[in-house]
């Protein structure tokens, strides 16, 4: 039987909780025990617990420090971590990921395991590879970062009849390049026209300012007057609160944090895609007249901006690859809540990425495993092989895939952990008894990649 390891449920597709073949969940829902170090600006925080609970504790012991991992407050840490993680403050600390200094796991013998025990190449690989190829994750300790005593945060919002698509297509060329502490996403959606209560495409810009007010008005005029940001668009609040505005709940509500459920669940499928080059005026349009179709009325494309630290960690450091070059990364989303409607808006969003292809990143087209889409490749039932498996693989790693596979094959060789994503050892095989056979035997040859050498097992 397969196991099935869930720290918060958030799986996009699943894979925590779901299986077409036996299966146990192991459910690390009362490991969410967080022990925060002011003084050290470090925390250990159990992988059952949330980001909203991690953020929570936090803000007890300190208004002045925070730590760089995503906005939905409900999603676990567990497997948030471990595919990389990221939020608002990516572009001044890079990834939930980048900050992990040390963790706890189990391996495929039963043995607890932390940095040192567990070596410098598992402790990798569970940084952005995901961790449920490798062992279970009990617990991450992370280095905090500092934040203001106050932030900025804005919204403004414009239509295609406010000039929209020109705002976006600038934005492109500069929110890679605006100054670390200023983050600006985008969020693309449909909305009912104010002039003449037809269908049209609201962009609303989002943003987090690591500074005051006084600070960002004049970086805004220079690096992007085009928006038009004026001081009575802006708010200054604490860190905290920020996190509670750009989740949508009140700033004063922060018990919300320590909530584990959402209130609405709908149905939805997502993908992500991530851009090197700007988008033509021309390919925006094609955008627009998607998300202006029937099955879009609850869709959207997030776009966030890279740039700042994620420009300055190479794209080995950890598993998750997409540094450098990147101009920002887009996440598609479509809800609805007919289930018998379901392959409709499944068939739009495969359209609207099918058209995005000319216009994001080639050989191989690159995805975010945290945003995990198994349309982009599955692995057998039972054992897969290499070459399937790279299929889907190279899009999350690139060539951190490799490395994925040489440490899969050293600490789960029978392929223990599995999913219908999860990193196969490249060497598995079996004989006519249905035993597992050795590496060691000669089933493969494996070009190894780091010491240029051919082994033939």
């Amino acid at each position: 039987m397969q196991i099935r390891v869930r720290s918060g449920g958030h799986d996009y597709e699943g894979l925590s909780y779901v299986s077409q073949v036996p299966f146990v969940i192991l459910d690390l829902f009362n490991l969410c025990e967080i022990s925060v170090d002011v003084e050290k600006k470090s925390a250990w925080v159990q992988a059952g617990s949330t980001i909203g609970q991690l953020y929570y504790k936090i803000a007890e012991k300190s208004g002045t420090l925070g730590f760089p991992a995503g906005l939905c407050p409900t999603v676990g840490v567990g497997g948030h971590f471990s595919g990389g993680g990221y939020g608002t403050l990516l572009r001044k600390y890079g990834l939930a990921a980048d900050n992990i200094i040390d963790a706890r796991m189990v391996d495929v013998n039963g043995r607890i395991l932390d940095r040192s025990s567990m070596g410098e190449d598992l402790f990798w690989a569970i940084r952005g590879g995901g961790g449920a190829s490798f062992g279970v994750i009990l617990a991450w300790k992370i280095q905090l970062v500092a934040v203001p005593e106050k932030v900025t945060v804005f919204t403004i919002d414009r239509t295609l009849e406010q000039d929209a698509i020109n705002i976006v297509h600038r934005w492109q060329y500069v929110a890679h390049k605006f100054d670390k502490n200023l983050f600006i996403r985008i969020y693309l959606g449909r909305v009912k026209s104010s002039q003449d209560g037809g269908r049209t495409i609201r962009a609303l810009f989002n943003s987090l300012f690591l500074g005051s007010v006084e600070t960002l008005l004049p970086l805004m005029k220079e690096s992007f007057p085009e928006l038009g940001l004026q001081r009575e668009d802006c708010t200054e609040m604490r860190w905290i609160e920020s996190i509670l505005y750009f989740s949508g709940f009140p700033t004063e509500s922060r018990d919300v944090l320590l909530n584990r459920t959402q209130p609405n669940v709908r149905h939805f499928k997502a993908k992500s895609d991530y851009v090197q080059k700007p988008i033509s005026t021309n390919g925006l349009k094609g955008m627009w007249k998607l998300l202006l179709g029937e099955e879009a009325e609850d869709a959207s494309m997030i776009l966030s901006p890279y740039g700042g630290r994620m420009d300055e960690i190479s794209e080995y450091t950890i598993p998750f690859p997409h540094r450098a070059g990147n101009l920002y990364k887009i996440h598609y989303l479509v809800n609805w809540d007919e289930e018998e409607a379901s392959q409709r808006y499944i068939n739009w969003i495969r359209r609207l990425y099918n058209y995005m292809a000319p216009y994001v990143s080639k050989f191989p087209r690159t995805a975010y495993i945290n945003y995990r889409d198994l349309d982009i490749g599955v692995n057998n039932k039972g054992n897969t092989s290499y070459a399937q498996a790279s299929i889907w693989g190279r899009k999350y790693f690139k060539n951190n895939f490799d490395r994925l596979v040489q440490v899969k094959i050293k600490v789960d060789p029978a392929n223990f952990f599995r999913n219908e994503q999860s990193i196969p050892p490249f060497l598995s095989c079996w004989n006519n008894n249905g035993k597992w056979i050795h590496r060691e035997t000669k089933c493969f040859s494996l070009f190894n990649m780091y010491s240029n050498k051919l082994f033939v097992d």
